[in-house]
C-alpha cells in the first residue's frame, strides 16, 4: 500500500472511458463524468510536512484528540484524579530527595513551590514522549488499512497530556495560594514555554515513533531514556546548583533550560538565558529533523508492520 499522498493532476473521467459508443448519448460539459479524479503516487527524497493536507484533515485530528482524552481514564476508579495525584506524589518524592541531598532552593522558596513549578513541564514530557514514541505500534490496524496523515498519531498521543497540564496548573495555583506567593508578571509568557515543551516532546516522540516501528528494541529503550533524563533535568534542583562548567553541556538536553525557565517565569528566580536558548534551539532543530525523518520513512510503515 502506498502511504504518502500527493495530488499530481486532475483528469476528466471521459479521457479514461474514451469516445461514446454508437447509440449512446453524448455527455454534456456539466455531467458527473467530468468530475476530476485524484491520482496518488509516492514521493521521493526528504519530504517536508504538507500543511495543506494537515488542514484538509483537521477535523480528523480533533477527533483523534477527543477520542484519546475520553478514553484515557475510562474504566478507572479515580478517573481524572490521576492527573492530580501523579504530580503530587512526584513532588513528595522530590522534596524528600532535595532535603536529603541538602539542595537549597533558589531565593529560599519553599521546597514544594520550587519543585512543583519544574514538574509542570516535566510531566508533559515524561508522559507525552513515550506515548508519542509508541503511537504507531499501538495503532497498526489504522496504519495498514486507510490513508490519513500518519503524523497525527504521535501528535495526538502527546497533545492529550496538555489537558493534564491544565489541571496541574490549577493545582499549582492552590499551592501558591497556600504559601501566599504571588506569581511574577512574566507568567504571561507561560504559553510560549508550554509550546516549547510540546516541541521538545514531539522532537523525541516523532523520531522514536518511526524508529520503534522499524526496530522494536526502541520500545524498551524509551522508558530508560526517560529515567536518565529525569536526573539530568532540573526538576528538584535548579540550574544554579549545577557547576558552571557543566551547564552548557547539560543544556543539550532540551528540557534542561525549559524546565528552569518555567520556574523563573512563575516565581521570578534567576533566568539562565544561555542554557534556555541552547535548549530551545536543540528542541526546535530536533523537531524539524524528526518531521523530515518521519515523512521520509512514512511510505515504508505498512511494509514493516
Amino acid at each position: 500500500m502506498i502511504q504518502t499522498e500527493e495530488t499530481l493532476e486532475s483528469r476528466p473521467s471521459e479521457s479514461r472511458l474514451g469516445a461514446p459508443r454508437d447509440g449512446e448519448a453524448k455527455r454534456d460539459a456539466t455531467s458527473p463524468a467530468e468530475i476530476p479524479e485524484i491520482v496518488i503516487r509516492p514521493r521521493s527524497g526528504w519530504i517536508a510536512i504538507d500543511w495543506h493536507e494537515i488542514y484538509d484533515f483537521r477535523e480528523l485530528l480533533v477527533f483523534f484528540v477527543w477520542r484519546d482524552i475520553s478514553s484515557r481514564y475510562r474504566q478507572t476508579i479515580l478517573g481524572g484524579a490521576w492527573a492530580v495525584l501523579q504530580p503530587l506524589i512526584m513532588m513528595a518524592i522530590f522534596v524528600f530527595l532535595a532535603q536529603f541531598a541538602k539542595i537549597s532552593p533558589p531565593m529560599d522558596l519553599p521546597y514544594p513551590v520550587c519543585i512543583f513549578a519544574g514538574l509542570i513541564p516535566w510531566s508533559i514530557f515524561s508522559q507525552g514522549m513515550p506515548a508519542a514514541a509508541n503511537s504507531l505500534i499501538n495503532s497498526l490496524h489504522m496504519v495498514t488499512k486507510v490513508y490519513f496523515p500518519r503524523l497525527f498519531l504521535p501528535i495526538t498521543a502527546a497533545a492529550v497530556f496538555l489537558v493534564d497540564a491544565m489541571l496541574t496548573l490549577l493545582l499549582y495555583g492552590g499551592i501558591l495560594l497556600y504559601y501566599q506567593i504571588t506569581p511574577q508578571w512574566t507568567v504571561v509568557f507561560l504559553p510560549v514555554l508550554i509550546l516549547l515543551t510540546m516541541i521538545a516532546t514531539l522532537s523525541f516522540g516523532i523520531l522514536l515513533s518511526g524508529l520503534t516501528l522499524f526496530y522494536r528494541d526502541f520500545k524498551h529503550i524509551v522508558p530508560f531514556v526517560v529515567q536518565i533524563m529525569m536526573f539530568v533535568t532540573p526538576t528538584y534542583y535548579s540550574i544554579g546548583n549545577v557547576p558552571e562548567k557543566y551547564r552548557l553541556i547539560a543544556s543539550l538536553n532540551p528540557m534542561f533550560g525549559i524546565v528552569d525557565a518555567f520556574r523563573s517565569c512563575i516565581l521570578g528566580t534567576p533566568m539562565y538565558w544561555s542554557c534556555f536558548l541552547i535548549s530551545s534551539t536543540v528542541a526546535v532543530l530536533g523537531f524539524v529533523f524528526a518531521i523530515f525523518y518521519f515523512r521520509r520513512t512514512e511510505r515504508l510503515f505498512a511494509d514493516f508492520v
